[in-house]
């Protein structure tokens, strides 16, 4: 029971990063309650596809993983797609990280050492003071991992006590539903706790049952906490003004500063810039953790600390340049890592279940992967209608209406 408890809260663990705190920007044009039912629907996708991969894996005895699965069941063209796929996923967290991280780092400075440095210095924070754990592997994350996620833990807990008094009813009010597919790739990457499901098909000693419903329970208590921070979130920051989501729409940032600024509270201040340091930093831990041993794996590395160093330096000098040459990169790289998720974590599994032939024809399976088939072609056409510029003119009208 006690590794049942510990799948739950890997899988709900997992959901709490920058797409949790990307959300509010991209789902408060269309308002709190349209959100809802596309945060549902995402929700329900993800896990349907969650429940795929347990059906998937099941038929593999050593629990390979997406890789080596995908080409088992699609020939080697899913298998060359999902390795590109998987790595450019990896990446464009890695760029949201680091552009996300930065400002936070930036305030830090300027709070405690009364120093102030340029944002593109402050971008090499996050690899410079963690990727020593990561050099070390999985023990020297776990063992900074494990603090943080306290950490995050008690500053989720000290937001969810204080924050519900600042709520204004009459923002969550508002209605849109023109813009409510603008937050889909947001959301469903915020969903994406799919990879950990081969570590978690071995924590818990090859039994199917018991995976699946950890991945529904822990998929459950995901959409609770995000749905709170929804609420906490589109409840407490007006649409337009100074300090809104349109303000953070247009920075490409999280909301962390702007609801630093219109709670009053000091403690509530530190509460709010404690949950998105620690948000970020341990979801960074494990992505830069995934990447590295990807590319130590794939590239056939030696676990030396010549070959080890190597995979940093791809690890983190890619995204970097990226994030120093690009500026206003955040909810873009969350963007299309929401393109490489509908890919990744719905079309491929979804195809997986429909043509692979080791798996049962049951009916319902197949109408439903046929189902999350479609939702993610659909996600890709709502990618593309975001990176031409389709929305741009209506959230440009809707964020700056008159307050």
């Amino acid at each position: 029971m006690k590794r049942f408890f510990g799948a739950v809260f890997l899988i709900a663990g997992t959901t709490i990063g920058v797409g949790m705190l990307g959300m509010p920007t991209v789902t408060g044009f269309s308002g709190f309650f349209p959100s809802l039912l596309v945060f549902f629907l995402c929700w329900g996708v993800m896990l349907t596809t969650a429940l795929f991969f347990v059906e998937i894996i099941s038929h593999f005895h050593k629990g390979e993983n997406f890789i080596t699965m995908a080409g088992a069941t699609l020939g080697m063209g899913g298998r060359v797609v999902s390795w590109f796929v998987y790595i450019f996923l990896l990446y464009a967290l890695m760029i949201a990280y680091i552009s996300a991280i930065a400002p936070l780092f930036q305030e830090a400075l300027q709070v405690v050492f009364q120093r102030t440095l340029p944002l593109w210095a402050c971008q090499f924070g996050l690899p410079l003071l963690f990727g020593g754990f990561i050099y070390f592997g999985t023990q020297g994350v776990d063992i900074i991992n494990r603090a943080l996620m306290i950490g995050l833990a008690f500053a989720y807990i000290l937001l969810v006590m204080f924050l519900p008094q600042h709520v204004v009813s009459s923002h969550l009010n508002y209605v849109d539903f023109r813009p409510v597919l603008y937050g889909i790739p947001v959301i469903i990457t915020a969903f994406g706790y799919h990879i950990i499901i081969p570590s978690l098909y071995h924590y818990l000693g090859h039994d199917t049952r018991r995976l699946k419903i950890a991945v529904v329970v822990g998929g459950l208590v995901a959409l609770i906490l995000n749905l709170f921070w929804q609420f906490l979130v589109l409840g407490i920051l007006p649409l337009q003004g100074e300090n809104s989501l349109f303000a953070a729409w247009q920075a490409s940032r999280t909301v962390t500063p702007y609801l630093e600024a219109v709670v009053t509270a000091p403690l509530l201040k530190v509460g709010v810039y404690f949950f998105s340091l620690f948000a970020i930093i341990t979801s960074f831990l494990g992505v830069s953790l995934s990447l590295s041993d990807f590319l130590t794996d794939g590239l056939k590395l030696k676990r030396t600390w010549e070959g080890r160093a190597f995979a940093m330096m791809l690890t983190f000098i890619p995204p970097l340049l990226f994030v120093y040459s690009t500026r206003n990169i955040f909810l873009g790289a969350l963007n299309y890592a929401g393109a490489f998720v509908a890919i990744l974590l719905i079309f491929i599994p979804s195809c997986m279940i429909l043509f692979g032939r080791r798996f049962p024809h049951r009916l319902p399976i197949r109408i439903a992967a046929c189902v999350t088939l479609l939702f993610s072609v659909g996600v890709i056409v709502v990618n593309l209608c975001i990176r031409w510029g389709v929305f741009d003119p209506l959230l440009q009208s809707i964020g700056s209406r008159a307050v």
